[in-house]
Parts: C-alpha cells; structure tokens; sequence
C-alpha cells in the first residue's frame, strides 16, 4: 500500500464528475477531509460519502464497466474479447496478448484504485462508528454497505491476485507495512464481514432503483465465498434465499435483461448523470472497425443459431470487408434513460445454485436451474440423464453464453475449475503461472512486506 493512503482522501476521486450530484458533500464541507469528525455529524453528510464511493465503484474500481474493470480486462485476458486499441495502448495489449509484467501500469491501477476504495471504506466504517449524531440504526446500515464494498473489492482481489493484505483500518502507519494474508485465511474474514453486513441490511431496498446493496446483495457475496472454500451447503442455503425471494424473478425477455428495472437484478449502479450512458456501452460501442474490444470469434462460435441471445446480445458490424462482433448487451450510447450497470443478477445465482447442487452429488435438483438460463434463450433443456462431467463442461459453456463481458465471470470460473488450460486454444502464451497476475513492483518497493511477488514474475 502507497504511503500517501494517509491523506484524507486521495485527492480526484471526489473531483470526479460526480462532484456536481445533488447527493454529494456540500460545497462548503472539505471533500479532502472524510476523516474528520465534522463530517459524521449527521447522517447526510455521512451518507455524501457513501455516495461518492459508489461514484469510485462506477468509474474507477474493479467492478466497473469501462476500461479499469475486470469486465474488459479479463474478457480479454481469457478468451471472450478481442482487443483492437492503438499499439501505443501497450500496458492493455499486454494483458491481451498474456504478456504482463509487474509493471504494467494498467495493473497498478487497479491495485491502486482498489485499495484507494477500501482505504475510503475504512475511514468511513471508523467515522461513523465513532459518530455521536448518528442514531444506531443508521450506523449499521451505513457500516454495513461500506463493509460490503470493502470485502466484494477483496474478494476481487484475491481472485486476480491470489494472496493480498486484508485491510481493515485507516491507520497507514499500519497500512504501509502490511503483508499479504494467505487466501485461505481472507475469505475467512470475509466471511465475518459479510456476515455483519447480512445481520445489519435490511432486505428491501433503500432506493427502488437497487442503487444501493441489500441484504440479498451481502447473501450472494456470501454464497460466492462458500463457493469458494467448499462450503456448499452454506453456499446452497444463501443462493436459496436469494432465488426464492418474492423480490427477484427471471426476466423472460433478454431484450430487457440489462434495462434498469428488471426484478432479475440484485444490485446496479447508476450513471452519475442524467441520460449518460452506462460505462459498458460507451466501452463497446460498434459502429465501424474497432477501436476497443471486440468479441472474439472463439465466444461467437459456440452459440448455436437459435440461440436468441446472439441476435440480442451481439452486433454483428462489416468493415473493410471484415465482420466484427460487437458486445451489444446495453444499447444506449446517449439520451440513456433505462439502463444501469448491473453488477448481480438472478441469473447468475441460478448458475452458483446449479453448480452448488452439482457439487452435492444432486444433478436431479442442478439441471433445471441451467435450463431455467437456456429456456429464455431459446435452447433446449439439457438431458436429465447427462454425466457429471458433461454437467459441468455445459454449465461453463452456459455461463460463457449468458456472462460474456461481465465481471470477469468467464477467468474466474476457469480458475475456479482449474480449466485455465483452455486458453491455449485462443493464448498461445498461456503460462499456467499466469493464473495470477503480478502484484505492481512499484508497490512491492513502497511495501517490502509484500513480497515475495507472485511465481513467474
């Protein structure tokens, strides 16, 4: 962690675009200063931090859907995109092509950017925890949603990064010394975390727009890390709350599958400013020959023709006699007024429950969630006499096919099913220790306790 962490705040993130929202910290409040206690005073200027760390999470952090999110950059680390930026963009071909060094700089700033978020987390879990103008009920909620932030950028971390510091003060005297923690050990205090954000979020949401993280939010984070560790019958039992709450619901119509009031969605973001578009659309734009990312032919190849999803989802554009494939889930490029990034949806815990279940020895119980995703494409259901081996060859096709270009889904379950090899289809410079990405020289020589870098590197 850089040393300059004990700023108050690192100076830009406020001074983003969302500077001129409503819901902001008041002109007249010091947006370099959310250490102090004035700010705790009352609930809205707490919460005015709140918001500009959801505005981080929108622009800046690993679940955004621009170029410094993990939707871009593993869609193109793997296999699902195709990256077409200038050849002076050497640090995002790099990660393309499977050629990363420590230094890459694109890779530093999601670190930076990262731990620049939880560093925010914190200093706003301790502000309004020693607040004495904030009633307890407040408190809680408030905690609970900067907690959730903190472990989801964790949990992001960990998965790219493999071992990281678990951080959870604001002290940088503290900070800039840290070493990393195994990952073993870091999903277990995740889960402490997740489990007070749980007990203290309400499950209906603060906003009918679910803007804001729920209790099924903290839930489906939790139902993840379970995963994670083998823990499937706790991870069943998160999963099944969430698929059967009266809140969500499958949205039969991928046309609306990413319009912004889908009871399919668990949790979305919303552009800082009215009628602007979300990050992705704005990312995947395609009108001509690219000049971004792409899908790649390999993703495009494995949907078969009646599949709707590839009439829905994929923009199919002929330039200079070449056909490119554009990502076309979210469509709006301007005057946006029904789209929202989502970062979770039904769907996705439909797939976590199918492999859950899987996992159980129970694919009687596992096969009709994955049919529940292929049913709205169109496709037929899978055979409920299919061998578990095939079960699973199917449900990362699946996943491929509904999740392309969102949230690194498609890395992290090659990971997760110790299917990285199959890059090699689409990398030939896959290295098997490339299943984590460097941690930044330039943070190992501000923190030597961060060492020893990552195998390969």
């Amino acid at each position: 962690m850089k040393a300059e962490l004990k700023i108050y705040l690192i100076i830009g993130m406020i001074s983003l675009n969302c500077i001129s929202c409503k819901d902001m910290i008041e002109p007249n409040q010091p947006t370099n200063q959310i250490g102090s206690n004035d700010v705790y005073g009352s609930v809205s200027t707490a919460e005015a931090v709140l918001n500009n760390l959801y505005a981080e999470l929108q622009y800046n952090s690993v679940i955004s859907g621009g170029t410094r999110g993990v939707g871009a950059l593993l869609g193109s680390y793997a296999d699902d995109l195709d990256n077409y930026m200038l050849s002076s963009q050497t640090a995002y071909l790099d990660i393309y092509n499977t050629q990363v060094l420590s230094t890459n700089t694109v890779i530093k700033t999601l670190w930076t950017n990262a731990y620049k978020e939880i560093y925010i987390s914190n200093v706003l879990i301790e502000g309004v925890n020693g607040s004495s103008a904030i009633k307890d009920e407040d408190k809680k909620r408030i905690i609970s949603e900067a907690i959730l932030v903190r472990s989801l950028i964790h949990l992001y971390l960990s998965q790219i990064f493999g071992d990281i510091p678990y951080v959870a003060t604001s002290d940088y005297k503290i900070n800039q010394h840290i070493g990393k923690l195994p990952i073993e050990q870091l999903l277990n205090n995740l889960i402490v975390d997740l489990e007070y954000a749980k007990d203290n979020l309400k499950n209906e949401y603060r906003n009918t727009e679910r803007i804001y993280p729920n209790r099924y939010a903290a839930l489906f984070i939790l139902s993840k890390v379970h995963m994670l560790k083998g823990n499937w019958a706790q991870a069943r039992q998160y999963a099944d709350e969430i698929i059967k709450s009266s809140l969500y619901q499958i949205n039969s119509d991928l046309n609306l599958t990413f319009k912004k009031d889908g009871k399919h969605i668990i949790w979305q973001l919303k552009p800082l400013t009215s009628s602007a578009a979300t990050a992705e659309a704005q990312l995947y734009s395609l009108t001509g020959a690219p000049q971004n990312y792409v899908l790649s032919n390999n993703l495009v190849n494995i949907f078969d023709n009646n599949d709707q999803r590839k009439g829905v989802w994929i923009k199919e554009v002929v330039s200079g006699g070449v056909t490119y494939y554009g990502c076309y889930k979210y469509k709006n490029t301007s005057s946006n007024a029904n789209e929202y990034s989502i970062i979770f949806r039904l769907e996705e815990a439909y797939a976590m429950m199918a492999e859950i279940l899987a996992k159980q020895n129970d694919l009687e119980s596992a096969i009709p969630y994955l049919n529940a995703i292929r049913g709205r494409a169109g496709l037929s259901n899978i055979s409920p006499t299919i061998a578990n081996d095939a079960f699973y060859n199917e449900l990362l096709l699946e996943k491929r096919r509904e999740f392309f270009a969102e949230g690194g889904i498609r890395f992290f379950d090659l990971k997760h099913f110790d299917r990285l090899g199959d890059l090699l289809v689409k990398k030939p410079n896959w290295k098997e220790f490339r299943k984590n990405w460097p941690l930044p020289q330039s943070e190992i020589a501000l923190n030597p306790s961060l060492n020893p870098q990552n195998t390969g590197y």
